[in-house]
Formats: structure tokens, C-alpha cells, sequence
């Protein structure tokens, strides 16, 4: 399915939670530092989110973080109990199966496409807790950002059967 379509999807799931989102279309941008000029103007939390596989009991973790804010993956293992040097970043086809996106388009977002909650989530505590107008991610595309209010964010992820395990990044 297209990025077009997923992202109609998505913005049809959360028009039926009566959850209202800002978005901004810009070029298709695959790192944070591409991503910034188009979205320094937004108030609030931009995000990188990084999609890993726990290489010994092959569990997939999607993690959600302040742009720019370092993510330490043996500081993060050993935080979640999967054991330091566990955690690598999963192949773009366990992302493609499990959230309908592949690189540069990986997203909080597209939780609502794991329906059977396979995928563990671990959320920045900052970007729900840190007093932001509204958090940013893709919207299933990597060509545009949206925002949602991060009570709005945390009603999503409850919805789509996803519990966040948050963390500090500090």
C-alpha cells in the first residue's frame, strides 16, 4: 500500500478518536538533520524513532525520542532487561510487516497498522511529561510531520493495544 494511502488511514483512525493533529508537508527527509529546517518553526517535541530487534529473544521494540536527545542501545538494553549489546536496529522488512513503513518512515504512528500488538513501545517520559504543546512524528510518509497533543498521543497508543514503557534520555 502506498505512503499516500496509509497516511489517509491514519489520519481517518484519528479523526474517529476525535483527536485533532497539526501537519506540515515538506521534501522527503530520512534523518532528523534533513527533517529540522521544515519543522524548527512548530511548537513542541520533533521526534526520531528508532525500530530494534532484541537479537536474543527476537522481540521488536519501537522507540520514540526527542530529536535530539542521544540513544545509548546498551545503555537502553539493560534498562529494558533484554541484557547490553542485545539491541540492533531490525531489517526494513520486520518494519514493512509489522508497521506498513520502511527506512526513514519509522513512527509512533504507524503502531495502529500492528494490530496484534507485537511491537513494544518505549517512549521518551519527556515528550509526554515534559509540558509540550504537541509531539511530532511522520504521518506514515517521511514527506510530512504532524502533531498531536500528548494526551492525545498517549489516548492513541492506548487504543491501538500499545502500553508505553517510559524511559529517561537525559
Amino acid at each position: 500500500m502506498a505512503s499516500s494511502e496509509l497516511r489517509k488511514e491514519l489520519e481517518e483512525y484519528l479523526k474517529n478518536l476525535n483527536i485533532e493533529t497539526v501537519c506540515v508537508d515538506h521534501p522527503e527527509v530520512f534523518t532528523v538533520e534533513e527533517m529540522m529546517p521544515h519543522v524548527q518553526h512548530l511548537s513542541g517535541a520533533v521526534t526520531k524513532n528508532l525500530f530494534l530487534k532484541d537479537k536474543k529473544k527476537k522481540g521488536l521494540w519501537l522507540v520514540s525520542v526527542r530529536h535530539d536527545r542521544p540513544v545509548n542501545l546498551n545503555d537502553l538494553a539493560k534498562k529494558l532487561g533484554v541484557g547490553s549489546g542485545n539491541l540492533r536496529f531490525a531489517e526494513e522488512a520486520a518494519m514493512l510487516e509489522k508497521l506498513k513503513v520502511g527506512q526513514g518512515c519509522a513512527t509512533a504512528l504507524a503502531l495502529f497498522c500492528d494490530a496484534e500488538p507485537k511491537v513494544k513501545f518505549v517512549l521518551d517520559g519527556d515528550l509526554v511529561n515534559g509540558g509540550h504543546e504537541r509531539v511530532y512524528f511522520h504521518p506514515m510518509t517521511n514527506a510530512a510531520t504532524m502533531g498531536l497533543r500528548p494526551e492525545d498521543f498517549l489516548r492513541f497508543l492506548k487504543e491501538t493495544g500499545h502500553d508505553p514503557i517510559l524511559q529517561s534520555f537525559d
